[in-house]
């Protein structure tokens, strides 16, 4: 009798231990994924790590462009990130209105889809003042609103 108490003892030390040890693994594999596995949330209106969002814009289709305004003294940026969220968004251009009065427009005639981000966009030169950045947009595919955010670093 002592030794079925002793085994039960030891088989169930054994599981207990078994159970702890696949928590943790299945805890640790759930918890790292890789960058192209995140959901489409992960890049919501939250500073991430030296990203400032600078603004956003609702677009329903009834106006082909839009502004949003920096505060200058704020600082200045050498990167940009345009973000839509809701909705698809046909982007036609892009032009940044620099505080010294130069104006920039990058690459950007792109169909996003819903809940995605544009490549990071190099600002010419050094550290940029922004004074605004005006959207122009196109048809709007999937009908629904999209919110356009602009991110700077």
């Amino acid at each position: 009798m002592g030794s079925a108490v002793c085994g039960n003892y030891v088989w169930g030390m054994q599981t207990k231990t078994a159970v702890v040890v696949l928590s943790i693994a299945l805890g640790v594999g759930c918890s790292h994924r890789p960058e192209e596995r995140r959901p489409a949330h992960a890049y919501r209106a939250e500073p991430r790590g030296d990203w400032n969002k600078l603004g956003e814009r609702w677009v329903d289709g009834t106006r082909d462009r839009d502004f949003i305004f920096v505060d200058t003294r704020a600082r200045a940026y050498r990167r940009l990130m345009i973000v839509v969220e809701n909705s698809a968004l046909e982007m036609n251009d892009v032009v940044v209105h620099f505080s010294d009065g130069s104006d920039f427009s990058p690459q950007t005639r792109h169909i996003f889809a819903a809940n995605t981000r544009s490549h990071v966009i190099d600002l010419p030169g050094s550290w940029r003042a922004i004074r605004s950045v005006e959207f122009r947009y196109g048809n709007l595919p999937g009908g629904g609103r999209a919110q356009a955010e602009l991110w700077a670093q």
